[in-house]
């Protein structure tokens, strides 16, 4: 598959990953209000969409709107590999999903009413944003790389 379109393939199934990671750690706890709530409730705030297409499909704009930025930053990923070729791409998404934190989450999403503040938020809930976006970086690094390498044919057996 051509790296960018690998990329991209691999930014969408790590948008759900990450998505089905929050929406589980939220069920059990383990997580506290997830970033995709917050989003969820800052669409409704701007647009009072809860009450036309209710918190489900408020949900499914938010998860849509996610995807999307999922497949978009993922296309960062290629230039990343070329840049930093002796890294492996774990630590490629690692480094990518820190700095894609510290800029969305540190500075737009507070300035743009989604979040409250990493500072605000604590130290447990800025932490449980920061690793979801990791996860998200190396998933999606990981998954391009993967999906970047030629097929291998196996030789087929006579009949």
């Amino acid at each position: 598959m051509q790296r960018y379109t690998a990329a991209m393939t691999g930014g969408l199934i790590a948008g759900v990953l990450t998505t089905a990671v929050m929406y589980a750690g939220r069920k059990s706890g383990a997580l506290t209000k997830t970033l995709d709530r917050d989003a969820v409730d800052w669409i409704d705030d701007l647009t009072g969409s809860r009450k036309v297409i209710g918190d489900t499909g408020t949900s499914i704009v938010e998860f849509t709107n996610h995807l999307g930025a999922s497949a978009a930053f993922a296309l960062a990923v290629p230039k990343l590999r070329e840049a930093a070729p002796s890294l492996s791409p774990a630590a490629i998404g690692a480094l990518y999903g820190t700095a894609l934190y510290a800029v969305n989450i540190g500075v737009i999403a507070p300035l743009l009413g989604i979040t409250e503040g990493e500072v605000k938020a604590g130290p447990r809930k800025a932490g449980e944003r920061w690793g979801i976006h990791v996860l998200q970086a190396v998933a999606t690094a990981m998954l391009a790389e993967r999906l970047a390498r030629p097929a291998v044919r196996l030789p087929r057996r006579p009949a």
